[in-house]
């Protein structure tokens, strides 16, 4: 049995598999169970690989995912909290308590958002009684959350869910990314050869016309094979694009290469670092995680884990490069953007600020069967900044898929990003 530092968690592990057990101050409710996996120390999450290992101190072990970046640290304990052999409660209220319960002590960004919790819970908890409705309990949720503005913050009951992102952007989704994917190849990649989707339609490739840019959208950091959810599917596909793409001919040949993530739905940190790794020659950090691992204090983190870059073996292009980003640039999608912020060599970013959300999420279950996710995880720049809440801005400037430059057939971000790559004649 193993409790982790930062999460709330408590894991049991036997020969049949991996449980999870969520605790807070007031509850423990049994979470997922992984089965055991093909090697010893290995169990299936969800189309995930997890790995557990012992370090040198037989009392700890690290717990990875090989989706994610970084590991949990885990200490052994003798048993189970009594709470966790408890069936959960029925009444509404104590699905509030584990609710209010699971930010206060996960949550790390109220001061930022001057949001004050327990003035939350002070408005709130007395609107629930034993009688309270599952929809209506939903919608206490619901007016919670809603001013965190937080895309990684959610109340899902089954199909139904709720959440909003930062005033002034849009949370991406499948109608937004056909309209822009349809706009970019009519416009930005008209007269450009050799264009080319890979990954179901998430990954576009074209040489553009006029002289030796490269052009490459990445609409998520998963999803890669529809017939396989597996993060190992998506990293073979993924490879079989790198390799296409940045074939050494090309990569010879390439003066500069943009990369267009302006509508980008996240997905797989593993999968943003193992491009960033065919983006550079020279080994680098790309940011350091730490997790919020007191329950009273929420300035309390685990030692932030260097989380590197080290070059791949496979083809490289290490060329300038022209990173698009908007609102819509989300989750993976900013650890990425983030990663590229130490690489070595040219690296621009253009259009607006990111979403500005980076944690993995954490789902919490709820005595009544609904769920809330939210996150609990720092990604720290090599001078321990973050940038959670307002998102990693551009050095560059310009509008990005606004109703305007839609009426007007612009795209100021991608033409700026042309002109700063292509020298001047």
């Amino acid at each position: 049995m193993w409790r982790s530092d930062g999460y709330g968690t408590i894991l049991t592990v036997d020969a049949r598999g991996l449980q999870e057990y969520q605790t807070t101050a007031v509850s423990c409710l049994k979470g997922d169970f992984s089965p055991a996996g093909a090697t010893q120390g290995t169990y299936e999450s969800d189309g995930d690989v997890l790995t557990l290992r012992l370090t040198s101190d037989p009392g700890h072990a690290l717990l990875g995912d090989d989706s994610a970046v970084g590991h949990r640290r885990l200490a052994r304990i003798a048993s189970l909290p009594a709470a966790c052999t408890r069936p959960p409660s029925s009444d509404p209220r104590a699905a509030f308590d584990v609710f209010w319960q699971s930010f206060q002590e996960n949550y790390p960004f109220f001061a930022a958002k001057g949001v004050d919790w327990r003035a939350v819970r002070d408005r709130y908890r007395p609107l629930v009684h034993e009688d309270t409705t599952r929809a209506a309990l939903f919608d206490v949720f619901s007016r919670m959350i809603e001013p965190l503005h937080d895309a990684h913050v959610l109340v899902q009951d089954g199909d139904r869910h709720y959440g909003v992102g930062r005033p002034g952007t849009t949370v991406p989704g499948p109608e937004l990314d056909a309209k822009v994917k349809k706009f970019v190849i009519a416009r930005d990649l008209k007269g450009a050869t050799g264009r080319r989707d890979f990954a179901d339609g998430l990954i576009t490739y074209a040489d553009l016309a006029g002289g030796n840019l490269g052009y490459l959208r990445i609409a998520d950091f998963d999803g890669y094979n529809r017939d396989d959810d597996s993060y190992a599917a998506d990293l073979t596909e993924l490879d079989r694009v790198l390799n296409t793409v940045l074939t050494p001919a090309r990569t010879r040949s390439l003066r500069g290469l943009i990369i267009d993530l302006r509508v980008n739905g996240g997905g797989s940190d593993a999968l943003g670092i193992h491009i960033a790794e065919r983006l550079t020659d020279t080994p680098y950090v790309a940011y350091s995680k730490r997790v919020r691992d007191d329950p009273a204090d929420p300035a309390r983190h685990t030692p932030p884990e260097p989380v590197r870059v080290t070059p791949a073996r496979g083809p490289r292009y290490t060329g300038p490069i022209a990173l698009l980003t908007g609102g819509s640039t989300i989750s993976a999608g900013e650890t990425f953007t983030q990663a590229l912020i130490d690489r070595p060599g040219r690296t621009v970013r253009v259009g607006q600020p990111t979403q500005g959300v980076f944690s993995d999420i954490m789902v919490r279950y709820l005595p009544d069967g609904m769920a809330a996710w939210l996150p609990n995880e720092e990604f720290l720049t090599r001078t321990g900044r973050t940038f959670d809440g307002a998102g990693i801005p551009p050095n560059v400037t310009e509008p990005v898929f606004t109703d305007e430059e839609f009426a007007k057939d612009r795209d100021s971000a991608f033409d700026r990003a042309v002109a700063l790559l292509r020298p001047a004649p």
